[in-house]
């Protein structure tokens, strides 16, 4: 029986990956193939990247903007936190599709199905399968086909202990009971700690290994299922890096100072934090505004790349909803207190935790943001061989359907085993 298996350790960069913070990952190594130019979406965000893995497709295409996004209501802007887990039925309510094109549960769902077990915000475990054709489990939600809930949820809490127990029942009832033709798990380490603590602070690495450890956990369930006479494809990485936070730029507020937008609660212009980047969006009504905004922002010292409506498909974005700008924020590798590279400033959100001084972050194109890990061992992959060639998280949807035999048409990345080229590259 073919089968695929994903373990997705939540904002994980690469240069944690070593024996001694992460044993069991360079175990994998020697077994899998390394990507070492392996590169995520934009916004590096896990609610955007969850429904750019799912889909194979660029935000261009399945039309998620970012973890927090602004909708054209009634032709005013609306902003909405997309890690809510009601946030995509009611962008289906107001668009008419919740993605815009089809995710791997709904490809599946004919071939052997999907099962997600997600330990992350609501709103990114439903970007995997939003309209209910596999099953999806979540310490908040937990349903399968047509939404329906489970009787059996996931009940789990967001850190360390919960992440074990998930994983513990993963392996046990997923991979060796239920086994379905494509089964995830994304847990919410080293993720959710990196948030609250310094990179390489001492309460980070526990989390990371524990993290490490059940990846291990799924590896070693995947080896009894291969000796069962499975072909498994075994992914295992990160969504995203993390950057750490050196200052908080209220970008609403920028805006505000200078005369452009009027009020923080006013819709003629709308920027939306997320972590390290920001989407600003223009109001039709005040499209005027539009060169102005522009000089605006390519002109603040906060701004480290600025991306208009001409420029969006560079870093696969397009301008639906009223989506006008995008923004990296300003990063330098500079080291922590701890020695680790990367710092970055944060766009300071409208809701959700606030960022911490000196702890970590993304959302942006900053180097360590960008730098997430990709290991995938099976038919087409070398043993313990590390590719040079680009890879992005487009393509991870399109390698599954390849190893599972079944035709992809539409995705925008490619299937990994082939080293092909396509136009996301």
């Amino acid at each position: 029986m073919r089968r695929a298996v994903m373990v997705i350790l939540d904002g994980l960069r690469r240069d944690f990956v070593d024996a001694a913070r992460t044993p069991n990952l360079v175990r994998l190594a020697a077994m899998a193939e390394r990507f070492p130019a392996f590169r995520t979406a934009f916004p590096s965000a896990t609610r955007v990247v969850s429904a750019t893995f799912a889909t194979g497709c660029h935000p261009a295409r399945h039309m998620l903007q970012g973890n927090a996004v602004a909708l054209l209501e009634d032709g005013i802007l609306v902003p909405h936190d997309v890690g809510r887990p009601d946030f995509l039925g009611h962008k289906r309510a107001v668009t008419g599709r919740s993605l815009a094109v089809p995710t791997l549960a709904e490809r599946l769902a004919p071939h052997g199905g999907a099962i997600v077990f997600n330990n992350v915000s609501p709103g990114a475990a439903v970007a995997h399968d939003p309209d209910g054709f596999g099953h999806v489990y979540h310490r908040v939600v937990s349903v399968g086909p047509g939404r329906a809930p489970v009787a059996d949820p996931l009940q789990v809490t967001l850190d360390a202990a919960g992440d074990r127990a998930m994983t513990e029942r993963f392996v046990t009832e997923v991979l060796h009971d239920r086994r379905p033709a494509f089964a995830l798990l994304w847990l919410g380490e080293p993720d959710h700690i990196q948030h609250n603590v310094p990179l390489g602070s001492p309460e980070h690495l526990a989390v990371l290994r524990a993290a490490d450890e059940n990846a291990g956990l799924v590896m070693d369930a995947v080896a009894k299922e291969r000796a069962r006479g499975d072909d498994i494809l075994l992914i295992i990485g990160s969504d995203h890096g993390h950057e750490t936070v050196s200052g908080v730029i209220d970008v609403e507020a920028e805006l505000i100072a200078a005369g452009l937008k009027s009020a923080a609660d006013s819709s003629e212009i709308v920027a939306m934090a997320n972590g390290t980047s920001s989407l600003i969006y223009l109001q039709p009504s005040h499209d005027h505004l539009r060169g102005r905004l522009g000089t605006f922002l390519r002109a603040q010292n906060w701004a480290g790349q600025v991306f208009d409506a001409d420029t969006l498909g560079a870093i696969g974005q397009a301008p639906h909803q009223g989506l006008a700008f995008a923004v990296s924020m300003a990063a330098d590798e500079g080291v922590n207190a701890y020695g680790i590279p990367g710092r970055s400033l944060v766009a300071k959100p409208r809701w959700d935790k606030p960022d911490r001084l000196g702890c970590g972050q993304h959302g942006g194109l900053a180097r360590f943001e960008q730098s997430p890990v990709l290991l995938i061992d099976g038919p087409g992959f070398a043993a313990g061989g590390e590719r040079q060639s680009a890879a992005h998280i487009t393509d991870l949807a399109p390698s599954i359907m390849h190893h599972l035999g079944i035709a992809a048409p539409g995705m925008d990345g490619y299937p990994l085993q082939t080293d092909s080229r396509g136009p996301s590259h």
